[in-house]
């Protein structure tokens, strides 16, 4: 069903339709213990497979069954938080052996484990930097150097760290492209791109997005460009969502409450950017209707699950973002959706959901990968539930 002015589109498709022509997923509970709000992948023994991080161990691939301990293991209460809200990998000293570095607990230390080239033991430890703020810090090639860097805000400054594997045991260079202002340690909305398509990456919050110039400066501020994409924002991710030339933004509305929603840039006739909002799920969403409503969606990932060339997003709820008794719907299912995004030839364009899980959920992270080698992506989640690996299964 679509409704004309701002676009919407009701996601109460049925079972048959959404799941048309798309995998299912077995689902592999690794732990229920609470360690972390994000999981991630690399092939840290170098057997060319896959494995998977989740808080203080790695699970080998393919059946992910054999844990190995980073460092000391510390179990949290799911009442509370984590010392661990999201996690990525990369090769931080040059030793083609992948590392892991850890987000922290919005406004603590990050640091990096060095990978001990498949001996047992606990990894070292590297401080990569002394104060990381936001919910949800992002990993990209910012800079296009061919390393990924993290996105986040420190100090009241927006920016992104970058790291030198010659100088492993030095502190990781953070370049802000915003003046300081009042960003604070659980900001929300973090998200990066070539938003206009001049080649080069921008910076993305939730309320507007930084312009990098062509002779970008270490300190210089970037062009602000003022925007409110949303509330509070999860992960906001940038790509060409209706096919027509030019990138669009999807993010959550409230990630503590209800909304999702994406963008559509457009050009006025000056040629400045504009954006249109277009609802994928109500931010006020009619608690009587038995339309499909998810509260809490904390965190996104992107990747094209049905092999159609069009990028495809997987969310779900973050269960107990604030504990049993906060935000909306604590303790409804907690659920992981892809998204199908299915465009048509008028440029038009439809979400088609395709449940993946009801007892898991997102963190303040979900990860995409294919890790099970059939050109799928399969589903990565660490959170207040436990720690879960989705493998996809041919369509049926």
């Amino acid at each position: 069903m679509r409704w004309m002015g701002i676009v919407a589109v009701c996601v109460a498709a049925s079972a048959a339709v959404a799941g048309e022509g798309l995998p299912s997923y077995k689902k592999l509970t690794i732990t229920e213990k609470f360690y972390c709000e994000g999981a991630y992948y690399a092939d840290f023994n170098k057997d060319g497979k896959l494995d998977v991080v989740s808080g203080p161990f790695w699970y080998e691939g393919p059946d992910f069954q054999k844990s190995h301990e980073v460092r000391p293991p510390k179990a949290f209460d799911p009442k509370n938080y984590s010392d661990n809200f999201l996690t990525y990998t990369g090769d931080f000293n040059g030793d083609s052996w992948p590392d892991i570095f850890y987000v922290p607990f919005p406004g603590r230390e990050g640091f990096w484990f060095e990978n001990p080239q498949g001996k047992e033991g606990h990894w070292k430890q590297h401080l990569a930097w002394k104060k990381v703020d936001n919910e949800s810090p992002m990993w990209g090639d910012i800079n296009k150097d061919g390393r990924p860097d993290l996105i986040f805000n420190t100090g009241g400054c927006f920016g992104y760290a970058t790291w030198d594997p010659a100088k492993p045991d030095q502190e990781w260079t953070f370049v802000p492209v915003t003046p300081k202002g009042n960003r604070g340690q659980f900001q929300h909305g973090v998200g990066w791109g070539d938003v206009n398509g001049d080649g080069r990456n921008d910076l993305l919050e939730q309320g507007g997005w930084w312009e990098q110039p062509a002779d970008a400066k270490p300190g210089d501020p970037w062009k602000h460009h003022p925007f409110n994409f949303a509330a509070a924002a999860a992960q906001m991710f940038t790509y060409d969502i209706d096919g027509d030339g030019l990138n669009d933004i999807v993010t959550t509305w409230q990630c503590h409450n209800y909304g999702l929603v994406w963008y559509k840039q457009a050009k006025d006739d000056k040629g400045e950017i504009t954006w249109k909002q277009n609802v994928i799920m109500p931010i006020k969403p009619d608690l009587k209707s038995d339309a499909l409503r998810i509260s809490q969606l904390h965190a996104f990932d992107v990747a094209d699950v049905n092999g159609d060339g069009v990028l495809d997003f997987v969310t779900g709820k973050r269960f107990w973002a604030h504990g049993p008794t906060g935000d909306a719907e604590p303790s409804a299912p907690a659920v992981v959706y892809w998204f199908i995004v299915k465009r048509g030839p008028d440029k038009s364009v439809e979400f088609i959901p395709h449940k993946v899980d009801d007892n898991s959920g997102v963190g303040t992270q979900v990860a995409a990968a294919d890790l099970n080698g059939d050109k799928v992506p399969d589903v990565i989640v660490g959170n207040k539930k436990g720690t879960f690996i989705f493998l996809s299964e041919p369509a049926k």
